[in-house]
């Protein structure tokens, strides 16, 4: 079974880098939460301090990948407080 074609709202050509990107519909954004809180992941090194921690994504615009991270955080710390959730709505954030 194939994807279904995306809803495209906006589109932009560059004529000099011959790319387009699109913004295209989302039904929300599935973020990975652990006990119903929202996180951040960061890995880094054990041995070295080079190049430094790296903060991994917990949010995604489609609900495979985040069941599959937080499958897999379940079982690295054997716990089954990680969980997805629909973002639908939310504040504006404004400076």
């Amino acid at each position: 079974m194939s994807r279904p074609k995306p809803t495209v709202l906006l589109q932009h050509s560059n004529k000099t880098t011959f790319k387009m990107d699109e913004v295209l519909a989302a039904e929300g954004i599935w973020a990975v939460f652990y006990d119903g809180n929202p996180i951040n992941l960061k890995s880094s090194s054990l041995v070295a301090n080079y190049p430094g921690p790296k903060y991994k994504k917990v949010s995604f615009s489609n609900p495979g990948h985040a069941e599959n991270l937080a499958k897999k955080l379940n079982a690295q710390h054997s716990t089954d407080k990680f969980g997805v959730y629909l973002l639908k709505t939310g504040d504006k954030f404004t400076r």
